[in-house]
Order: C-alpha cells, then structure tokens, then sequence
C-alpha cells in the first residue's frame, strides 16, 4: 500500500475535528503498513487499534488512519475481500457480495445450522443482556438450560455476571465471536427491534383471521398477548 501512503501527504486529521496531528502519513515507513497487514491477517480474532499502535509503537491517531485507508483501498481496488472493523478490532473477511459461493463451500455438508430455538434464544440473549435463565423462559415459555449450554460451548453466549437479588441468579450475555460473526462492531449496530414488529393493522387482520365462528372477539383480544408497537384495534 506504498501508494495509499504517497498520495496523503497533508498529515493525519485529528479525530476531534481540530488542527491536523503534526505527524504525516508520508513519512511513515512503508513497512509500517505492511506490518498492521501480516498481523491482522496471521489473527485469530479482530485486532484492537489500540494493540496495533502499540505493537508498531505509532500514535493511536495514525494507526487508525492507516486502518480506515488501507479498508478504503482494498475496497477501491474491488477484491473478493475486505479489511473491517468489527468486534472492536480489525481483520479480513470476504466480500458480502460473494456469499452464496463462500456459504456453498463452507456449508457442503460441513457445518451444522443452528436451531430454531438456539436462534431464538441466542436473539433474546443479544437484545435483553444481561438476562437469566428464568427471565429467557419466561419469554420463551420453554426451559432453556440446554439451548444455552449448546451456545455457550459454540462460543457466542456467556455468564457475565450474577444478579444480586434473591438466589443469585446467573446472568447472560453475549460475547465477542458473537459480534464477530454477525460482523459487528458494537451490539449498539444490531438492528432495532421494531423494525420487524408487525404494524397495527397486520396484527388486527391476523386477529380477525383466526377467529373461531362464533367467538366472542372482548374476550379473544383479552387472551391475546399484544405486541410491542401495536395498538389495541377498535372493539
């Protein structure tokens, strides 16, 4: 990436928005580049910026600088893949657009899915954090002492603390491989939850569906859990 680091020689912006930083990204070696490449692609999981200006010995400004542009050439340059930031670090990983060929190959009898009630889970899990078992079968209305045992040996969810109330229950979170896999940087990216709660009127319309002939509709809607976002319909 020898010609990323000859095309900015105005000097590194200050992440604040101030003066620029009085180091350059031209006077930087080039090997200084070729550095944060080999150890990110020799990582096991994401590299932490701040890893990576200590292990170079570079100010944490420049790191990041160098990061963000060589992500941005490799996309310029349109290879199969890219150089992110998720779970708080840095890594390669393919290019989103080439998928269906990198999940052909991964999954061609290699590599089990996950269940309905793991995915259900690991989504309660993820948006209520930190959560206990009880309060994850009170949603679910199931015991999920094993689901969670079965995604906590996949490494995507773990005890993070213990409620200090009565019993001392065990608390659960999710963990960095969780993001990584998802391709996040931050839980604070996973999607809202309301964008996949179903508007009022389709809540009303799947109501009437499914109405027995004859039934008394005061007393349906009181034995019907309303959904977050949803309205009471018109009696």
């Amino acid at each position: 990436m020898s010609d990323y680091i000859s095309d900015h020689t105005s000097g590194v912006a200050d992440p604040t928005g101030a003066t620029p930083l009085p180091w350059t990204v031209a006077a930087l070696d080039a090997d200084i580049v070729r550095a944060i490449e080999a150890i990110v692609m020799v990582a096991t999981e994401p590299v932490p910026t701040e890893q990576l200006a200590q292990l170079l010995e570079q100010p944490l400004a420049v790191v990041q600088q160098l990061c963000s542009g060589l992500a941005d050439a490799y996309s310029e340059a349109g290879h199969g893949f890219q150089f992110v930031q998720v779970a708080g670090g840095w890594r390669y990983q393919s290019h989103p657009e080439l998928s269906p060929y990198v999940e052909r190959f991964l999954l061609d009898g290699q590599r089990a899915r996950m269940s309905g009630a793991a995915l259900e889970t690991l989504a309660i899990v993820a948006y209520k954090q930190p959560i206990s078992r009880a309060q994850v079968a009170s949603i679910r209305g199931v015991d999920p002492d094993g689901v969670l045992r079965t995604l906590a040996a996949r490494g995507y969810v773990t005890q993070v603390a213990i409620d200090p109330g009565p019993g001392q229950a065990a608390l659960f979170g999710t963990t960095p491989q969780f993001l990584e896999k998802l391709g996040l940087n931050s839980l604070s990216d996973l999607p809202a939850l309301a964008e996949f709660v179903p508007a009022a009127e389709v809540v009303e319309a799947l109501e009437y569906g499914l109405r027995a002939p004859g039934a008394d509709p005061k007393q349906l809607r009181a034995n019907t859990p309303t959904l977050p976002g949803a309205e009471p319909g018109p009696e």
